[in-house]
């Protein structure tokens, strides 16, 4: 029995507690390795195990995406930024309704052209459209990279969760550590024999629990609170609740950019071609900023928190720079019956392990096909299979030791970085599907100009130190979101050199007829 005190009240974390997060996680094992004989297939096919044969419906589509999309470090680092920075956080709202409606436009056409050329990964397409196996490789190393710290940070929720469970304990970081490795395992081994399949039913299972815990926070924590609402807001500062005019180009920005870049991650794309049909990815779509209702609430959680004494009074026991990502877990240790604790606590712990599994896949799924095969193209589809099985093992396992070996706030930093890379690719991906007159060479360079200005940026908005923004202050417009200016270079240079490119052609066409 573990137990926490903090100068106002005593939480004991007992059976009541620990059972019904055990015996949920044991539900959860099941689910994952039963998913090898639900709706069989070939597993030793790749487009079988990592898509799930392209089987699944409107509901698991929706299920399978919204555990992608909306993590572990989703539920704890919305709720962190606001409870530390307040109403600039308050962006993921809206890019979350922006976002669908990118991918409405994108993604059921990448899904058609996929089913039909029987492309896996978005370098697969790539590859196809342009002629070029450049670009492939670099839109393939562009997502790896920009995955690694985003694994990394589903890691970083799963710690919240352990370190509020096991605070007070003799060696916490110890039994955390073990915990965490034995989490991964279990996940590796039902990952590599069940693959997608697995994922998608854990995933069903996962947001069950995220809804039941999201509707019962909203519910649960005002009423603990005398007063409500109108107490929560009364006590935090007036920049938590409203956005100051400094902020307001940095905001639109993050907005726009993140919007942007959600469906360019690998494992988002993974998640859409495995979709049955266009029409059903379409309604799964529609579907999904049902999602941003429970982000929303999950961000007032960075607010409510300062309400609620205890849980405050917890949250003191921790450097100043963790205790945000202990928001939610602390308010629902605080706040709700302790039994439903352990189910909460659980829908947010296994609310990282299905994303990481998702990601670690299509990581796995470019670095084979993408990557591998162009250097060894008489590649058989068994050593295929294999070296992608053991790929997404190795990738899980890469992002673990990550957070092993460096602070969490390196991690955090790092993702940063990560969402500044991936929409890049945009111009060849998204431009890529209905423009016809966008050339290699100048996405290439596009490409590699977005990708080292933004890492520059970055930097120097940071003084070449730590990773603590991703706002870059211009005398004009104010702070931008450096993704959103890398894009812009990158945008100008792909249809520019695509347009002087298909001129020239023009031109030499006009003289040879001559």
């Amino acid at each position: 029995m573990t137990t926490t005190t903090t100068t106002t009240t005593t939480i004991t974390i007992g059976l009541d507690s620990i059972v019904p997060f055990v015996g949920l996680f044991i539900l959860f094992i099941v689910l994952g390795f039963y998913g090898k004989y639900w709706r069989r297939g070939d597993l030793n096919n790749v487009h079988e195990w990592a898509l799930a044969g392209r089987k699944l419906g409107t509901a698991l589509v929706f299920f399978l995406i919204g555990a992608d999309i909306y993590t572990a470090y989703s539920f704890v680092a919305i709720p962190s930024g606001v409870f530390a920075k307040g109403s600039l956080y308050f962006f993921a709202i809206p890019y979350v309704a922006l976002t669908f409606g990118v991918a409405l436009v994108t993604m059921p056409r990448l899904w058609s052209l996929s089913k039909q050329k029987g492309y896996i990964t978005a370098s697969d397409f790539i590859k196809d459209r342009f002629g070029s196996t450049t670009l492939g490789i670099l839109i393939a190393i562009t997502g790896i990279v920009s995955l690694l710290p985003y694994i990394a940070l589903q890691i970083v929720g799963m710690q919240s969760v352990l370190t509020v469970m096991l605070s007070g304990t003799s060696n916490p970081q110890t039994v955390e550590e073990i915990s965490l490795l034995i989490a991964f395992v279990i996940l590796a081994a039902f990952t590599y024999t069940s693959g997608l399949r697995g994922a998608t039913l854990t995933a069903v299972f996962k947001d069950i629990l995220i809804w039941i815990t999201v509707i019962a926070l909203i519910v649960i924590v005002p009423l603990s609170i005398s007063g409500g609402f109108g107490t929560a807001f009364k006590d935090v500062k007036p920049t938590y609740v409203t956005l100051p005019n400094s902020l307001l180009a940095g905001y639109s920005t993050l907005v726009l950019g993140s919007a942007l870049a959600l469906y360019l991650y690998p494992h988002a794309i993974n998640g859409v071609l495995s979709s049955e049909s266009a029409h059903k990815l379409r309604m799964s779509t529609a579907l999904l900023p049902l999602y941003g209702v429970g982000l929303a609430i999950m961000a007032l959680m960075g607010i409510l928190v300062y309400a609620v004494p205890s849980a405050m009074n917890f949250l003191s026991h921790f450097p100043e720079s963790s205790r945000g990502i202990l928001v939610v877990p602390s308010l629902i240790l605080y706040t709700m019956p302790r039994w439903f604790s352990g189910i909460a606590l659980l829908g947010i712990f296994i609310g990282g392990l299905v994303p990481a599994a998702i990601m670690a896949m299509s990581q796995a799924s470019l670095l084979t096909r993408n990557i591998i095969k162009e250097i060894k193209p008489n590649m058989s589809a068994k050593s295929e299979i294999r070296i992608t099985k053991i790929s997404s093992t190795i990738f899980k396992f890469i992002a673990l030791g990550f957070v092993f070996t460096i602070p969490a706030t390196y991690a955090i930093s790092l993702q940063l970085l990560g969402g500044i890379l991936i929409v890049q690719i945009l111009p060849a991906v998204f431009f890529g599907l209905y423009i016809k007159s966008l050339r290699k060479e100048p996405l290439i360079a596009g490409l590699l100009v977005g990708i080292f200005s933004g890492i520059f940026l970055v930097e120097y908005t940071n003084h070449f130190g730590a990773l603590t923004s991703s706002l870059f202050n211009t005398t004009i417009f104010g702070s931008l979101y450096i993704a959103v200016i890398a894009l812009v270079f990158n945008l100008i240079i792909s249809f520019g050199g695509s347009a002087i490119m298909n001129r020239k052609e023009r031109l030499a066409v006009i003289q040879n007829k001559k």
